[in-house]
């Protein structure tokens, strides 16, 4: 539905978009994760013909942004994080507007009936946009971007400024639409994301440091958790049995307020999954499991990780190119003062 490839943008000498390059399929609820200027918005906008590229391609459903605008721009509903609204028209007039600006071709009245229905605006419909709360009018920006029925929506910020029953109102809105719509969602709402996504793409810096489902983001980077089991069985013959495996790196058991329960913390090395090969252990050695629990890196613990050590890198970089221009100027400064020698010499 939505592939882009080698995606640029700059703004004079600032490259805010480097290379760039994703696919989303029809269907999918999608969240863009970043710290703010990571190049969120400017990726959104380019996607929704708002900006121009500096280089790659987009396309939406097989329509590049650049060569057939009209036709990919169609495909489309964006709310941005500050919906664009004529405050002084009544909802119901904003929503006809936009149908007009469209050039929806479903029955008009009915359409906007319908749209409204979705979001929750029946009730005031008729009422002025600039007397409407924040909540809704984001319904109204929302409802905007649903006209015409578009495959996909592309949202930016929905909830910022919402209170939390708008922000949950808003959420089960988003939810519901993706069962009919593809949807990029932008927040920085972490938990929002969680609730509502399935795969997160992270940009950092303008460039991508994670594209994947959100459960194998989180096991990807909880291969260094400790596992702790609570069990059920002969503890000394367990704890023997688990100190054999190569991976587990420590190994510590203690017993619980019941009898014949104790609780095992394992440490794996670096890098390593070893829950298969330790339930095996347990359970061949007699013992039962009766819990089984990893710390999980939480997405917050992800975003915080990932946009972190790009920054690091960075600094790193920076640092290494610091060192070579410093080396070079030291090996200039030393040839200048070998030439002044000899040409004394000379004299």
């Amino acid at each position: 539905m939505i592939e882009v490839n080698g995606l640029y943008k700059s703004y004079g000498t600032n490259m805010a978009v480097k290379n760039v390059s994703f696919t989303i399929n029809k269907g999918e609820i999608v969240g863009f994760l970043g710290p703010n200027g990571a190049g969120k918005s400017t990726i959104m906008n380019i996607l929704t013909g708002y900006i121009s590229l500096s280089r790659g391609r987009v396309q939406i459903d097989g329509f590049d942004i650049l060569e057939s605008p009209e036709n990919a721009k169609k495909r489309i509903g964006y709310l941005p994080e500050i919906p664009p609204l004529y405050v002084e028209m009544t909802v119901r007039e904003y929503l006809i507007f936009i149908y007009d600006l469209k050039k929806v071709k479903f029955p008009k009245e009915p359409h906007i009936e319908e749209v409204m229905s979705l979001v929750g605006l029946l009730d005031v419909s008729s009422r002025l946009i600039k007397n409407l709360s924040k909540g809704y009018r984001q319904r109204v920006g929302l409802a905007a971007a649903l006209i015409g029925n578009p495959d996909v929506i592309i949202l930016d910020e929905p909830t910022v400024g919402l209170d939390p029953k708008q922000i949950i109102e808003i959420r089960n809105l988003i939810s519901r639409l993706g069962e009919n719509h593809t949807i990029i969602l932008s927040s920085h709402i972490l938990s929002e994301i969680q609730a509502v996504c399935d795969r997160v793409i992270i940009i950092n810096k303008g460039e991508i440091v994670a594209d994947d489902l959100l459960d194998n983001l989180s096991s990807n980077l909880s291969k260094n958790s400790k596992l702790s089991l609570k069990v059920k069985g002969d503890a000394e013959k367990i704890f023997q049995s688990l100190s054999d495996i190569e991976q587990a790196e420590e190994i510590s058991v203690s017993a619980t307020e019941q009898d014949g329960i104790f609780e095992f913390i394992i440490k794996p090395q670096e890098n390593c999954d070893i829950t298969e090969i330790v339930s095996k252990t347990v359970t061949e050695n007699g013992g039962i499991i009766l819990s089984y629990l990893t710390d999980n890196a939480t997405l917050e613990q992800i975003f915080l990780r990932l946009t972190t050590e790009q920054i690091e890198e960075q600094f790193d970089e920076m640092e290494e190119e610091e060192n070579e221009t410093v080396e070079e100027t030291e090996t200039l400064e030393e040839a200048e003062e070998e030439k002044e020698d000899n040409n004394e010499s000379d004299i």
